[in-house]
């Protein structure tokens, strides 16, 4: 999801913000399937989590509204990278603790159609939402 981000970056985004466009990706998505305020604490969750492995994120926060502010360049994009792949690591995490692997590829896979990166046991979404519809048949 991040790396499709970055790739498709405009120009003039120099300051690198993936998390911030993966995260509105997902509150768009996430919000029609858990409701706003549902998306809201998983995000806020996800964030107070992701301070603990990145403290530079201690200016972030998450809006009412379910929108990540304050993410700033943290002057490399290694750092920038870490903050990115943290927050949105435990905002999948979360999710898929509370609807499951399953609904998650899913739902990740309508937020990110050009996404088919493989899964942690290898397959891609399409070959893990096969398998699991296969299973249930």
């Amino acid at each position: 999801m991040l790396a499709v981000e970055v790739a498709n970056r405009p120009a003039f985004d120099a300051d690198g913000q993936a998390v911030v466009r993966v995260c509105e990706k997902l509150r768009i998505s996430l919000t029609q399937f858990i409701g706003a305020d549902g998306f809201t604490a998983l995000l806020r969750r996800a964030l107070a989590l992701a301070r603990v492995d990145v403290p530079s994120l201690g200016a972030a926060k998450v809006t009412a509204e379910g929108r990540l502010e304050g993410i700033k360049e943290f002057g490399s994009e290694s750092k920038d990278a870490e903050a990115a792949i943290t927050i949105t690591a435990h905002l999948l995490g979360l999710l898929i603790t509370f609807v499951g692997e399953t609904l998650t590829l899913r739902l990740m896979s309508k937020s990110f159609p050009d996404s088919s990166g493989p899964d942690s046991s290898g397959r891609t979404m399409e070959q893990s939402e096969d398998s699991n519809e296969q299973r249930a048949n």
